[in-house]
């Protein structure tokens, strides 16, 4: 029950139209009748330790990963990591489960609460997450930019140079303005090239 592809184990039947559509949920967000999803909250930067540490103790865990570009050694690297930073998700059965050693596990802070409950998070929105990934297990955003957001050169002459991000003026092309010199100069470059400053 890993944060990887899944086996497809359950299927669910809907009627439309006279005909019944099977849909198949992969099985490391199906859940049993006594059995619910809820939220871990770990130590900063220590999602996959918590994720890790759980498993050995037997727990199921989900943590949605999220491919980002980042530049190493000069190259532009797509380098995984947490969708939701600091959260994932745990599915336990209230009765049944010793929920004692997860606050005490290496990399997790704490199981989030409203109040004194436990926080509960619905299975079809786990299911909606685990649907948008890609055949690796991981999601993939190509967010657009805006006019007037920062970006930063990744490739090319210019590499690490900031810019204002002014228009995409091409299907592979965007249009930026760099401060040269204490000069606002525009330049055309290859989308591919930018990448936005968190």
């Amino acid at each position: 029950c890993g944060a990887g592809g899944g086996t497809l184990c359950r299927a669910n039947a809907r009627a439309k139209n006279g005909r019944v559509i099977i849909i198949m949920l992969p099985s490391k967000i199906t859940t049993s009748d006594s059995k619910r999803w809820y939220l871990i909250y770990s130590k900063p930067r220590q999602e996959t330790t918590a994720k890790m540490n759980l498993e050995r103790q037997h727990y199921r865990v989900y943590l949605p990963m999220l491919l980002n570009k980042h530049m190493r050694g000069g190259k532009r690297m797509d380098v995984p990591g947490p969708l939701f930073p600091r959260y994932l998700f745990i599915c336990l059965d209230q009765q049944k489960d010793n929920w004692a050693p997860i606050r005490s596990t290496i990399g997790v802070s704490n199981l989030v609460c409203f109040g004194r409950q436990p926080a509960l998070v619905p299975d079809n929105l786990v299911a909606a997450i685990c649907a948008r990934e890609n055949e690796n297990g991981v999601h993939e955003i190509n967010r657009p930019f805006c006019k007037g957001d920062k970006v930063r050169i990744a490739e090319g002459v210019m590499v690490g140079y900031e810019a204002i991000f002014l228009a995409q003026t091409g299907r592979e092309r965007v249009l930026v303005l760099l401060n040269i010199l204490g000069k606002p100069t525009r330049a055309q470059l290859p989308a591919q090239s930018i990448e936005s400053i968190a």
